[in-house]
């Protein structure tokens, strides 16, 4: 491994314990109301911070191993809680069968297959399958939400993996492990500079009948702090210039806030908080990967048209 890539993880560990420090102290000893839930957050970012820790030293078919099980647990959690057709119950069956294989494509980096492979088979192979139940009623809905949960939970991840693939090249000698690393820190760090400033300052909601607890105080801070640690880190992960590091970190701002509100929405629509309780004080697997559905392509993307990998 790069030694970048290990003094950057180090560095993430020592601020998670430094903020997790000051935290406990706002929550336990000043009595600060608006730092309770932030308290039991932040208890919940050592899981999150170990799992891509164990991504990033594990050797990349491992870490693909790890990253399409957590695609797994994304979609069985988005399947389990919308509700499907009693004639489609085994046609997730095929979903679930394309996870591997989307992400054996991005294991060899075979680049051809990995883009069509579920946007465009997987897309006429679940449509036809479900033709064949000759159940009309309720048919565009049931194919819609399948589609839908394959492109974010297993195609929009899948770039995680394949961004990991990416090869090491003189201009950014820690390769795909690099701008992976410089992904997941920006795009949790997003997640979690809007939810400060939004609790701290926020007054004006953005969306208060889809997400009230946005603000646009939130929003703003978030994208500030964001691309203000892209400048920063980019020089060590990324051979990003200063107007590269500043145009990938405001788009991986506004990419995060756009999933992360999308998944909002589809949570009202179904009538729930959270898609599962299995990360305390932060819900399920789609609760924390709601941004990176949206910052992982847009990235990969980015990156892809500046240096042609």
């Amino acid at each position: 491994m790069h030694p970048t890539i290990e003094n950057s993880l180090i560095a993430i560990w020592i601020i998670f314990f430094l903020s997790y420090a000051l935290i406990f102290f706002l929550h336990k000893f000043a009595k600060i109301k608006n730092y309770d839930d932030i308290f039991v957050r932040t208890k919940s970012w050592f899981f999150l911070i170990l799992i891509f820790s164990a991504i990033i030293f594990a050797k990349k078919s491992l870490a693909i191993y790890i990253l399409a099980f957590i695609s797994f647990l994304a979609f069985k959690e988005f399947i389990s809680l919308v509700p499907n057709r009693k004639s489609d119950r085994r046609i997730p069956l095929w979903a679930y069968l394309s996870i591997p294989i989307q992400y054996y494509w991005a294991s060899i980096t075979w680049y051809g297959m990995f883009i069509v492979f579920i946007p465009v088979y997987m897309f006429a192979l679940i449509a036809f399958r479900m033709v064949i139940t000759q159940q009309t009623e309720g048919f565009l809905r049931a194919i819609g939400i399948l589609h839908w949960g394959l492109m974010t939970t297993v195609f929009s991840l899948s770039h995680l993996a394949y961004l990991l693939m990416l090869p090491d090249r003189v201009s950014s000698p820690t390769g795909g492990t690099g701008f992976l690393l410089y992904l997941v820190f920006l795009t949790q760090f997003n997640d979690i500079a809007q939810y400060i400033t939004g609790k701290t300052f926020g007054k004006r909601p953005i969306l208060p009948r889809i997400s009230p607890k946005k603000t646009w105080e939130g929003f703003l801070g978030g994208c500030i702090a964001t691309t203000a640690a892209a400048l920063l880190i980019a020089p060590f992960l990324t051979p990003f210039d200063w107007q590269k590091a500043l145009l990938s970190g405001s788009l991986i701002a506004l990419a995060g806030f756009a999933g992360d509100v999308t998944l909002s929405a589809i949570k009202r629509d179904i009538g729930v908080k959270d898609m599962s309780s299995m990360i305390p004080g932060h819900g399920g697997v789609m609760d924390r990967m709601d941004s990176l559905t949206f910052t992982a392509p847009q990235f990969f993307y980015f990156v892809c048209y500046f240096y042609g990998y």
